[in-house]
Formats: structure tokens, C-alpha cells, sequence
């Protein structure tokens, strides 16, 4: 296999693990070559996407390669995640907000043992929407995040406290849709707003390529 083809098999990998990440020793083992071969391989994938002014960047979290978004793009992700016609949650994001409103405070990974699957897409969601926030650590190997619903939450659906939430019985796979559509049957047409956004930025212009050929040859790119 050739060597371009490695860069694109790895940009699939890291997109498919998410916020999890891969690190050298597995890529290598999935890809079946050495980890220098794969951490090299990352490293001009990595290369490559801020070279090409790609939306999206490598970035290396606890020995582990992720795929994220470019950070200078932040107030078109906002203006995106309050947007009308992006308000309507998943059926996911329905399901692991039920999960915390009934449980919290409660980790990730209680959240994916009820659900069956992870939650990692639809927790970020939530958190985007200022439905759920961080409200500490649970006394647990790694002191994994928890999680509660926040003061917008009670507001967006009309609740004093959530002692007002309706009377569910145990939350479990078994009964999982039915006290999603309890709490929130009157979802369906609602729309999320936000007060104020910051202003999106206009769009730089892209050098030329007489442009960038002469900056390149003026110096090395800073790391």
C-alpha cells in the first residue's frame, strides 16, 4: 500500500473514533506496521491538513491523535449549533437528555451502559446547547466527568425545579422511550434561541499561488 494511501485510511480512523482518539501503538496495529511508521504518517496527515487550510486539524490529547475542528472557525459552529433550523435534537440527544434529567449526576459511561451505545456525539450536543453542563467528578478510577442539566434546561421547558420533571419509573433500556416521549412530548415544534452571537468574522482571502510559492521560499513555516 502507498504511502498516501495509509494518510487517508488514518484520517478515517481518527474521524471514526472521536474524542477517544487513537494513539501510534494502535494506528499501528490496525494498519499493521510499526508505531514510527504510523506516528510519521500522522505527522504529515497533520502537516498536510494546515498546509491545505483544511477545517480540520490534528491535534494530540494524553499520547492520543484527534481529529477537531480548526478553533478559528468557533463562530460558525456556534451560529450553527443556535440556528433555527439546527434546533430539533436527535432522537440520541433526546434519549441522553431524559437519561441525565432522571440520573444526574451521572458519568459517560453509566449513560452508555443504559443506552447500549456511546453517547460521546450527543453529550456534545447537549453541552453545545446549554442543556447540559459539567457539575463535577465522580469518586471513580480517571474521575470521569458528571453530568447535570442546567438552569436553561428548566427554562426552555417550563420547569420550576426538577422535582416538576414527570414521575418516571426506573429509567432503563427497557422503558427508555417511553420516558423520552414523557418529558419531552412538547419538544416537537419548539425552536431554541440564543439573545445575542458574536459576529462571523469575514472570510480571509486565500493567498494566491505566486503568494504562497514566495512565502515558502522566504522561510520555514513556524511550528
Amino acid at each position: 500500500m502507498d504511502y498516501q494511501s495509509y494518510k487517508s485510511i488514518i484520517e478515517g480512523l481518527l474521524f471514526m473514533a472521536g474524542d477517544d482518539g487513537l494513539n501510534a501503538r494502535q494506528l499501528s496495529d490496525i494498519l499493521q506496521i510499526d508505531a514510527q511508521t504510523s506516528a510519521e504518517l500522522v505527522y504529515d496527515l497533520k502537516c498536510d491538513l494546515k498546509r491545505e487550510a483544511r477545517g480540520v486539524q490534528i491535534t494530540e490529547v494524553a499520547g492520543a491523535y484527534r481529529l477537531t475542528t480548526h478553533p478559528d472557525h468557533a463562530p460558525y459552529f456556534e451560529r450553527m449549533a443556535y440556528s433555527p433550523t439546527r434546533a430539533s435534537l436527535s432522537q440520541a440527544a433526546l434519549e441522553t437528555l431524559s437519561i441525565i434529567a432522571y440520573r444526574q449526576p451521572i458519568t459517560r459511561v453509566d449513560i452508555e451502559e443504559i443506552r447500549g451505545v456511546k453517547s460521546d456525539r450527543a453529550l456534545q450536543s447537549l453541552v453545545t446547547k446549554d442543556l447540559i453542563e459539567e457539575v463535577g467528578r465522580a469518586e471513580a478510577i480517571g474521575r470521569p466527568i458528571l453530568y447535570g442539566t442546567t438552569k436553561a434546561f428548566l427554562e426552555y421547558f417550563g420547569l420550576a425545579a426538577l422535582s416538576a420533571l414527570p414521575e418516571p419509573r426506573n429509567v432503563s433500556a427497557d422503558d427508555l422511550d417511553e420516558q423520552t416521549n414523557m418529558l419531552f412530548e412538547k419538544y416537537d415544534g419548539r425552536q431554541m434561541t440564543i439573545d445575542e452571537l458574536p459576529p462571523i468574522p469575514p472570510i480571509p482571502t486565500m493567498p494566491s499561488r505566486e503568494e504562497a510559492s514566495g512565502s515558502e521560499e522566504g522561510g520555514q513555516e513556524e511550528e
